[in-house]
């Protein structure tokens, strides 16, 4: 009985292990590199180039160019680009809810 405990241990290590080694990123894109931290003013929507009171990034501005659409053609966000380079997506409300790390340090 110890040796099927000891077996089955052992088998969910291994299969915790495998999966927790695909999801190592590098520092580039890690959200804990500053540079792509929502704590980094240029990431923050504090900062007017990110906020949603800009008019360039209001959903009732019909000619904007950094709208994030849905599959249903609903705007749901909006981008821009930090003078790092990250991308930072935010929802229409300002909320980040996501980004793209800079691709020209990697």
């Amino acid at each position: 009985m110890k040796y099927l405990i000891t077996l089955f241990l052992l088998a969910q290590l291994a299969i915790y292990a495998r999966y927790t080694e695909a999801q190592v990123t590098n520092w580039e894109s890690s959200p804990l590199n500053y540079q792509n931290s929502p704590l980094n003013y240029q990431n923050s929507p504090l900062n007017y180039q990110n906020s949603p009171l800009n008019y360039q990034n209001s959903p009732l501005n019909y000619n904007s160019t950094n709208g994030v659409y849905d599959n249903n053609g609903n705007r749901i966000g909006y981008q821009t680009q930090s003078p790092s380079g990250v991308t930072n997506v935010f929802d229409n409300n300002g909320n980040r809810i996501g980004y793209s790390p800079n691709k020209r340090n990697q």
